[in-house]
């Protein structure tokens, strides 16, 4: 009996569910070309259309959350498979609810779920977020292979209140791995001078990539970061190795953003070193 073969899914493919931003480099804008580059077909599921993200003064602003079902709906006639699924920002409860359950209507067996837990940064929750969407982003993760939060990320994930004692962070991966993740990288903890960023795989030793601090804190660093582990994890190469991968691509193009004044709040200018990917 000839077996037929769906045309669509012979090239390696990754969802990506975050919002798409026109201009301050973020989100889809970034992740897109990102993983392009790194030989994976990206599917965009947009959360939202922004003419420009949150961080300037003025925005367009157009929510999708009403769109994305039928969106996926095309995807499922289509019989479209996907090796990876990669989530980043969710703006509202009625987001979360639909996520997961898009999630598992599109993931396959061999689907690597990646969950960047935008909430918060520098100790504080994002205005825009509530209690309840931090407990919905708890749910969130437990149906992740991977996860990328930042220190106060992971520290909202635990449960731990503002002024609450943070455990040791070696403490902290091993908590985010009992929730079900099989890989934590917490991101951007900065020590001594240097910025540190703390990985472990479940039954192996938690390993430590650190690089000098330079310049300030900029937008979309953490999906550049997160679009570089979710199109290694897809092509089979070693946790450590892409989280140093991503470390170091971050760190070349905040000096270059820093060498050309770009303002912060554009993020870095990634485009000059795509090649080097």
């Amino acid at each position: 009996m000839k077996v037929t073969v769906n045309k669509h899914n012979v090239q390696k493919k990754i969802a990506i569910i975050n919002d798409m931003t026109g201009f301050g480099r973020c989100s889809l804008t970034v992740e897109i070309p990102i993983i392009s580059k790194m030989g994976i077909q990206c599917c965009p599921i947009p959360t939202s259309i922004l003419s420009n993200h949150t961080a300037y003064e003025s925005y367009f602003f157009k929510d999708f959350t009403d769109y994305m079902d039928k969106y996926v709906h095309e995807w499922k006639k289509l019989g479209l498979e996907f090796q990876g699924i990669l989530t980043g920002y969710l703006g509202s409860i009625k987001q979360f609810e639909m996520i997961e359950r898009i999630i598992h209507e599109i993931k396959s067996k061999k689907s690597i779920i990646v969950v960047d837990p935008v909430m918060g940064d520098d100790g504080k929750l994002y205005s825009s977020y509530t209690n309840e969407m931090s407990e919905k982003m708890r749910e969130l993760v437990k149906n992740a292979d991977i996860i990328t939060p930042n220190l106060t990320e992971a520290r909202l994930l635990l449960g731990i209140s503002e002024g609450e004692k943070i455990p040791k962070v070696e403490e902290m991966l091993e908590k985010l791995l009992e929730m079900g993740p099989k890989k934590v990288v917490i991101t951007g903890v900065e020590k001594d001078g240097y910025i540190l960023n703390y990985c472990k795989e479940a039954q192996h030793e938690v390993k430590i990539v650190k690089a000098k601090k330079i310049g300030e804190s900029r937008a979309g660093t953490g999906d550049v970061f997160s679009a570089i582990i979710a199109a290694d994890a897809i092509n089979g190469e070693d946790f450590y190795e892409s989280v140093k991968k991503a470390n170091d691509f971050l760190m070349k193009c905040i000096k270059r953003s820093m060498e050309y004044e770009i303002p912060i709040e554009d993020g870095v200018c990634f485009e000059e070193f795509l090649g080097e990917i």
